[in-house]
């Protein structure tokens, strides 16, 4: 349950945020022609950092039962929110990296194919779970695991990203709600 004694300092009287300004982009990486839209600057200033993942968490508040965030970098949005939230984590892992029983979800990527897992007892029935990831690019990645997590009988309430790669549109290729703090404009981004 949401403990606002625990939370100090959020500011309420602000003019709003533009979240823009604490990412970069880094042209040709991871290769040629992609513009790469880097959001460590805003997880190196505490401030930023910390009214971002407040910001994403009050949209959830007495909503969600566990937080499932995807590896990597979905570890780091998506932990410090199932802390606000005071909800479970649940890790969605890359192939061969969970320890017991796992089920699976394999998708299509540019050039083939990945798998993701979770553990197959991390989800019960009907509990109710919010998708979190750092940035949402084509939407393959995050349907894969709305799927997994109702294969597992879960309630998937939603998907929330830092970010959103607006002209990828991979909003459309989610059939539930979805939440991103940041909108990064411009064409071949990732």
């Amino acid at each position: 349950m949401w403990d606002s004694n625990r939370h100090v300092g959020f500011p309420t009287n602000r003019e709003p945020v533009d979240f823009n300004k604490y990412c970069r982009t880094v042209e040709n990486f991871p290769k040629k022609n992609i513009s790469f839209k880097d959001i460590t600057p805003l997880l190196l200033d505490p401030w930023a950092f910390n009214l971002a993942i407040r910001t994403m968490s009050w949209k959830y508040i007495n909503q969600v039962d566990a937080i499932v965030c995807i590896e990597a970098r979905g570890f780091l949005i998506g932990a410090p929110m199932a802390y606000e939230l005071n909800c479970g984590l649940i890790p969605i892992r890359k192939k061969g990296k969970l320890p017991g029983k796992t089920c699976k979800a394999t998708y299509e990527l540019e050039y083939g194919t990945d798998t993701l897992e979770v553990h197959e007892d991390a989800i019960k029935s009907g509990q109710r779970i919010l998708i979190v990831d750092d940035v949402l690019a084509t939407g393959g990645t995050a349907q894969a695991v709305v799927n997994l997590v109702r294969e597992l009988k879960g309630d998937v309430i939603g998907c929330c990203f830092l970010g959103e790669l607006e002209s990828l549109k991979g909003r459309a290729k989610l059939d539930v709600l979805v939440y991103s703090l940041i909108k990064f404009q411009g064409e071949d981004t990732k």
